[in-house]
């Protein structure tokens, strides 16, 4: 296993994931930073560590982590492929929609998979829902409102990190916060999860988007995104954003993803863990949730990773056509808070 940008949600959720499945070798660790790429390779057992990605990737790789800053994944991820590994991708997987859409062209011609770090998407409260949308047979989504609120604010404002950084590898503010490296806030950092996870339940594609965007306090990107948008099966829908406050909720996320069909209606919300289905042939449905259900999982990308390059799985949870798909929503997004007008994928 290889890992191209070894910074602080890698470290706290990759690499220790892959330490605990074993049977794993941990071969080449690449980041910026002397002192850092020094601790980390010590840290974790790195047999190789190098500030130039090309170093650690050779034909003896069969995972690639790739947890750069957002500009720098098309290229990483593109090498990657190349070598042959199975690789996870960070969110959101490019800024640049035809970037993305080239990866997904990319990876069908080596026959390699990219798995997604979208974490909702692995967890039995999704898994479960999805399987139970399928049944109920709703028909086409006529209306989907998506909305998400995290502690990110400070994160996102240049002043703090955010509560599951690690704590001996703070988050560099740049990667989130220059748009050039980014691509924007509060969209790029969570609404990206948001979109993946709504997206994936439904099947669906946004095809425009109206928005707008604020920074209060004149933060350097966005904290929060208002935005209507179309589908192109037809529907309608709402996307919200909010960077809140540390310390809310207790540091949970607020998820809620809510689609109004042709033959029925569901309600999933990660927050107050709620999953209902309504048919005209069932009535309402609750799927049974265990306290805590609705949690971030952290572990699901990399254990899916795992899972995908052994043959135990397919790569069904979080595939690089459905980063593609979150990709050009956000872009879409973006231009349109600039225009002020309906913006088209």
């Amino acid at each position: 296993m290889a890992v191209i940008g070894a910074g602080s949600w890698a470290q706290s959720a990759h690499l220790p994931t892959l330490k605990e499945l074993g049977n794993i070798e941990f071969v080449g660790v690449c980041r910026k930073g002397a002192d850092a790429l020094a601790r980390v390779k010590e840290n974790f057992g790195f047999s190789i560590a190098s500030e130039n990605y090309q170093d650690v990737l050779s034909e003896d790789i069969d995972l690639v982590i790739v947890s750069s800053p957002s500009s720098m994944h098309h290229e990483h991820v593109k090498a990657a492929l190349d070598i042959g590994a199975t690789v996870l991708c960070e969110k959101p997987v490019t800024i640049d929609p035809k970037q993305a859409w080239d990866l997904v062209d990319h990876a069908k011609k080596v026959q390699q998979e990219v798995v997604v770090a979208f974490g909702w998407n692995f967890s039995k409260i999704v898994i479960d829902f999805k399987i139970a949308l399928q049944n109920a047979n709703l028909g086409k989504v006529e209306h989907l409102s998506i909305y998400m609120s995290s502690s990110t604010r400070e994160l996102l404002s240049n002043s703090g990190s955010y509560p599951d950084a690690h704590p001996d590898a703070l988050p560099e503010q740049a990667t989130w916060t220059d748009p050039a490296i980014s691509g924007g806030g509060y969209g790029q950092a969570q609404l990206s999860h948001a979109l993946a996870l709504a997206l994936h339940l439904v099947d669906e594609r946004v095809s425009g988007v109206t928005a707008i965007t604020s920074n209060p306090g004149g933060a350097p990107v966005e904290l929060h995104d208002a935005a209507l948008f179309r589908l192109d099966g037809g529907g309608i829908g709402t996307l919200s954003g909010a960077s809140g406050h540390t310390g809310a909720w207790k540091n949970k996320h607020a998820l809620e993803v809510k689609g109004v069909c042709e033959q029925g209606q569901f309600t999933l919300d990660l927050l107050r863990e709620c999953a209902h289905i309504y048919s005209a042939k069932n009535g309402d449905v609750f799927l049974p949730l265990a306290d805590g259900a609705g949690a971030y999982y952290p572990e699901g990308p990399t254990r899916g990773l795992v899972s995908v390059a052994r043959g135990e799985s397919k790569n069904i949870a979080a595939p690089i056509s459905l980063g593609a798909k979150t990709v050009e929503a956000l872009d879409a997004l973006y231009r349109s808070s600039l225009s002020g007008k309906y913006e088209a994928r």
